[in-house]
């Protein structure tokens, strides 16, 4: 079976502080990139395809690409601000991405026929996440049907700031609603968010999108349509900073019966670098899993 693992590597950091996708965190410079690509291919996966903003091309291809292409097959897709709907310009001043629809969308002239893992590129996931899409792609004959891996919540904070996830609602093993979540954080013995400038305390028992998908084809003339509709109204009302959220769509498709999204449980405690104050706990746990042996001291050497 072929699989594609398609990496959202076009955010811009601000909250980082710089270009995080590149920094390194591995005993031999590795960034968490590498990990993820090394996990993928374990778990089956025979294409990267590296989502980024055209002028960061020759980077990623210098710290990823070229060195891991004599193991995988790699691609570059090209997350163009005004790669818009027909009809709809660029508001002057905007040099924000349109978010991670957008970016899911510039993949949809490279992956044509195979299932595909979409995932961030500064999260690491662990090992079982890649294993469980890619069983459930082998299993599932459904081409309108989905997965998406869900952690719980308090394996996904940050101790520095707060986060945004995507809060899952499941029955019968599938998602029946996902919402995107903003300034997520412990506060005591609780775990807190924000809607409407109020406070409010995230329900015991619900997991998290950590933006960790398996899709089919299918999706893309899907998500093309909801995309086409929602940043003209987006546009309209927040014209520098509305982003179109993945989760927020896949929602929509399960509210309108247009796709059903079997959720795969990761028990991993998840990390990554939202904050620069991540970093030295990222370095630490992955020395970790280096030393023991999951994963080489030389990752990439054959």
């Amino acid at each position: 079976m072929n699989a594609t693992l398609a990496i959202l590597a076009a955010g811009m950091g601000s909250r980082y502080g710089g270009l995080k996708q590149v920094d390194s965190v591995g005993l031999n410079g590795e960034a968490i990139i590498d990990f993820t690509i090394y996990d993928a291919l374990k778990a089956g996966v025979d294409r990267v395809v590296f989502i980024i903003r055209k002028e960061h091309h020759e980077l990623f291809k210098e710290n990823f690409g070229d060195k891991i292409a004599k193991f995988v097959k790699v691609d570059y897709a090209f997350q163009d601000i005004n790669d818009l709907p027909e009809g709809v310009e660029v508001p002057s001043e905007r040099t924000k991405p349109w978010g991670t629809t957008h970016a899911l969308l510039a993949c949809r002239d490279i992956i044509k026929d195979e299932p595909f893992i979409i995932c961030n590129a500064d999260d690491f996931y662990g090992r079982s996440a890649f294993e469980k899409v890619v069983s459930f792609f082998k299993e599932s004959k459904d081409e309108n049907e989905y997965a998406a891996c869900a952690y719980k919540v308090e394996n996904t904070l940050s101790d520095n700031g707060s986060v945004t996830r995507g809060m899952c609602e499941v029955k019968d093993g599938y998602l029946s609603n996902i919402k995107e979540c903003y300034n997520i954080q412990k506060e005591g013995d609780d775990i807190i968010y924000e809607e409407n400038e109020k406070k409010l305390s995230w329900p015991k028992g619900v997991g998290v999108s950590m933006n960790f998908w398996g899709f089919k084809p299918s999706v893309f003339k899907k998500l093309e349509k909801i995309f086409e509709s929602d940043i003209k109204e987006g546009i309209k009302t927040n014209p520098l900073k509305y982003e179109a959220l993945l989760p927020n769509h896949i929602g929509e498709l399960i509210k309108n019966d247009e796709a059903k999204v079997r959720v795969l449980v990761s028990d991993d405690v998840w990390f990554g670098v939202t904050y620069k104050e991540d970093k030295p706990k990222v370095m630490e746990e992955i020395a970790k899993l280096q030393s023991n042996g999951t994963y080489p001291v030389k990752l990439w050497e054959k």
